[in-house]
């Protein structure tokens, strides 16, 4: 029984715009590339200089030799910028009508007329839509794409860029500093609370494009914000690059949410560096979902690093066909009395590979901190192939620490029950899998993110076959 298979549709999201594009950078990456997007932005020599640096840094490091197979990545391929139009606005009804046919198709406007406090649109490499509701204005809120961040508040940028995430922490996260375009900078007052989640949206629409969004998120003391980011992609018989670097800096007794769910098609490679920095009494939270992408690897990480602070990793990957999931978490303690949480959910099908690869460290001198690790996998089939690459480093011998793995198929008597009670085969199976991703899909503001309750309900509910 447990043989059938939970089928992926991604009809809605299958589908590209023939868009003239106003900028389409030549394909491959040399320095002139790097100028000629510092130049179309107009930067400031500063960002010119970072990006300048960080594309020698990519072209000497290597390419990671562990997890997923990368080989065949050809960066000469590639387009590393793609813009259909230089405006960024904030009324929908001024945004380029085919850009506009997109987003109305995946139902972003929708999204955020009924519930989200803010929402942004980036089409490849730009961001085309921006709108933030003037009550959190008021309060001193900055909601922007990154590109206009960094025009209006070069000071702010300049003093955390890449601060969480050094150019030299990855050749992904190189690659990213010396093309990034577009992505989100959001800055949240001290003892603002933002009461409603903001969202973005990123499409990759052109073929053989690169998207390598910014990502940088500054919540003062006492502030709290939730932040909520989908993806999409149509299919081609070649392979997309999506390459984005996401900084969190949450100060003390601030709360930050970050929740992502990807749906990319089964032709793009998601490389990600995500990281935040959780200070005195601060909690950061990561919800992630992956359900698409040919390749992912992508380790959402938080420095606990100051006392008190608390640290949260929920995550679930879809393995289907062709797919090879390479996900986990990494939490560092470096401060006193602080906690973390690890939950890490995978299911693999059709010969689909899922991977959690993790790291739970506690340096010496962190002082009763409490951690807990968690990762559960189904087979649903004999094709299908599940692995834990867990790494737990305790340097201080105050810690309290629990983990729990599991890795096992549906077992029939499930849905032998099931389906005794009357529901069919393939409905039984649904249950199941749902089921055992509950403890995700419950932490999603679901009553608010219109848009990502639908990837949820199209991916694990309403494409069961």
């Amino acid at each position: 029984m447990a043989s059938d298979q939970v089928n992926i549709s991604y009809e809605k999201y299958d589908f590209n715009d023939n868009i003239k594009y106003k900028h389409l950078t030549a394909k491959g990456l040399d320095e002139q590339t790097v100028r000629t997007i510092s130049q179309i932005k107009n930067e400031p020599q500063w960002m010119l200089d970072i990006r300048l640096k960080a594309l020698k840094i990519f072209q000497q490091k290597s390419m990671p030799n562990w997890g997923a197979d990368l080989s065949s990545i050809d960066f000469n391929d590639i387009h590393y910028y793609a813009s259909a139009t230089d405006q960024n606005v904030d009324n929908w009804d001024m945004v380029p009508d085919d850009i506009k046919k997109t987003f109305d198709r995946i139902g972003i406007p929708e999204a955020e007329r009924k519930f989200l406090s803010g929402a942004s649109a980036q089409y490849d490499s730009e961001v085309v839509y921006h709108n933030l509701k003037k009550e959190w204005e008021d309060q001193g809120v900055i909601f922007l794409d990154m590109d206009s961040g960094l025009k209006e508040y070069p000071e702010i940028v300049r003093q955390h860029f890449g601060t969480v995430i050094p150019t030299t922490d990855n050749k992904f996260a190189a690659l990213n500093t010396a093309v990034w375009s577009g992505g989100s900078f959001v800055y949240i007052p001290k003892g603002v609370e933002v009461k409603i989640p903001l969202q973005a949206y990123f499409r990759i629409n052109t073929k053989n494009a690169g998207q390598f969004e910014r990502t940088l998120i500054i919540a003062e003391e006492g502030a709290r914000v939730s932040y909520i980011e989908g993806c999409s992609a149509p299919i081609y018989s070649s392979g997309s690059l999506h390459s984005a670097v996401v900084e969190v800096i949450a100060k003390k007794n601030a709360y930050v949410r970050y929740t992502t769910i990807q749906n990319w098609s089964n032709n793009v490679y998601n490389l990600v560096t995500k990281r935040a920095v959780a200070n005195e009494n601060s909690v950061v939270e990561w919800l992630d979902g992956n359900i698409g992408s040919r390749i992912t690897m992508k380790y959402p990480s938080i420095i606990l690093k100051g006392k008190g602070a608390r640290g949260e990793v929920l995550s679930v990957a879809f393995a289907g066909k062709g797919q090879n999931q390479d996900a986990g978490a990494k939490i560092i303690h470096q401060a006193p009395n602080t906690t973390s949480r690890i939950i890490s959910k995978s299911i693999s099908q059709g010969g689909g590979r899922s991977s959690y690869r993790g790291l739970l460290k506690v340096l010496k001198g962190a002082k009763n901190c409490k951690a807990f690790v968690q990762c559960d996998a189904y087979l649903l089939d004999k094709e299908s192939r599940s692995d834990t690459y867990p790494a737990i480093q305790i340097d201080d011998d105050t810690t309290t620490i629990g983990h729990e793995a599991k890795v096992g198929k549906i077992a029939d008597d499930k849905l032998f029950y099931l389906m005794s009670r009357g529901m069919s085969e393939k409905d039984a199976l649904a249950m199941v899998v749902l089921g055992f991703i509950e403890s995700f899909t419950r932490e999603l503001p679901m009553e608010y993110a219109v848009e990502l309750n639908r990837l949820i309900e199209i991916q694990l509910e309403g494409a069961v076959g």
